[in-house]
């Protein structure tokens, strides 16, 4: 194995693999290493549907080696340590490989022990989450099998992959029970740390009236701590007026729980983060701060726009650019700069969708020529039909 690249990599998911590819579509003379363990690779937007059972769960993976673009070099390895001074990684089999240019798209990481009895508990009692692959297959189970009694629908006080997930779920199940008479049977709470439904006001006066329809009662500031499976019982951080907090107990007969999130450990513990944990970078540009010859994208980044793989396909083009413009001119001479877009497709129900754009300033960033703060069957076609096809065939080949 080679030891020095022109380009290396880290993480061979969405961004990593992106990036990549439109790098040898500008280039196809640049030496490019990705550094990625996992042999399969998952299509993620879909589990939301896999847990309310459109899909099944194997539509969502593939083989990695499949999707390394041409003429790139796949180190199929974990990192354990970056040494940016010295342009340096080195990989938990030992292996130190040097670069000119680094590229962190290392993702984001599930930290499922930072609740409580959560690992012990996930996966029977009714304990679900659509955040895995292993994990989606028993929400639909746990939602068909959900005839009486209370739903609960958790997110963490972290940032999260896709924002819109921990409600999307909700949702589903919601038009599931109506769909079949049960709507009334069961009691649907959505438990928040934050302090509002969704952050961007044009979509969330949409929101609102969907929380009506289906009675939804949506309750703010609680946090999940703790799930004692044995009882079917979920432990509750309660945030009150005056800033003091307490313990509630809750009893469950359904909870999907999202679990904390971070930037993984690898990263965290390097000279490359910030004081929260993630890659430095300029919100603008996505270099590093600090490294010049350092870019970063995806989740693993400290710009403040929402974690998704739309944020991805507009990160990834001006990574391109400003790393050759860097390589080729020793400096950033392009003006573009990334405006914090991102997509949240939020699913409301089977056959309806709000997609939902939006920037930095939680300002709407429409592409389509028409209210998109609406619910439309159109946007659950391009949810469900259209982008799978986009992802797989075009933005993983760098061709958008």
């Amino acid at each position: 194995m080679k030891r020095h690249y022109t380009v290396v990599i880290v993480g061979g998911g969405t961004a990593g693999i992106t990036v990549a590819a439109q790098l040898k579509r500008k280039d196809h003379t640049l030496d490019i290493a990705i550094i990625e363990p996992s042999e399969e690779h998952y299509y993620q937007p879909i589990w939301t549907l896999v847990g309310g059972g459109v899909f099944e769960k194997e539509v969502s993976v593939r083989k990695t080696a499949d999707y390394i673009p041409k003429g790139v070099t796949w180190i199929k390895d974990f990192v354990a340590s970056f040494s940016p001074e010295t342009n340096r990684v080195t990989n938990k089999s030992g292996a130190e490989i040097t670069y000119d240019f680094l590229v962190v798209a290392a993702g984001i990481q599930l930290n499922w022990h930072k609740i409580e009895g959560l690992p012990e508990a996930l996966g029977k009692g009714g304990v679900c989450s659509n955040y895995g692959y292993q994990h989606a297959a028993y929400t639909w189970e746990v939602l068909r099998n959900l005839k009486k009694g209370q739903a609960l629908f958790t997110q963490p006080a972290t940032l999260v992959k896709c924002g819109g997930a921990p409600q999307k779920i909700m949702y589903l199940t919601a038009d599931y029970l109506r769909r079949n008479g049960l709507l009334d049977q069961v009691e649907i709470n959505f438990m928040s740390p934050g302090l509002v439904v969704f952050g961007v006001p044009e979509f969330r006066d949409t929101l609102i009236k969907v929380l009506d329809r289906y009675g939804i009662t949506f309750n703010f500031q609680k946090e999940l701590i703790a799930i004692r499976g044995e009882d079917n019982v979920a432990v509750f951080r309660v945030t009150n007026p005056d800033g003091t907090q307490h313990e509630k107990e809750v009893p469950y007969d359904m909870i999907h729980v999202v679990p904390p999130q971070s930037a993984p450990d690898f990263v965290r513990e390097s000279t490359l983060v910030n004081a929260d944990g993630w890659v430095e970078v300029d919100p603008g540009t996505l270099q590093h701060t600090r490294f010049e010859n350092v870019f970063s994208l995806g989740d693993v980044t400290n710009t403040p726009n929402a974690k998704t793989g739309a944020a991805v396909r507009k990160q990834a083009p001006l990574v391109v650019a400003n790393l050759l413009d860097v390589k080729r001119k020793g400096k950033i001479t392009g003006t573009k700069r990334y405006n914090g877009y991102t997509s949240c497709p939020l699913v409301t129900g089977y056959g309806k969708l709000v997609l939902a754009e939006f920037d930095y300033n939680n300002r709407p960033d429409p592409s389509f020529p028409f209210d998109t703060t609406k619910e439309r069957w159109s946007m659950y076609f391009l949810k469900t039909r259209i982008l799978p096809l986009f992802y797989w065939h075009g933005m993983l080949r760098g061709r958008m």
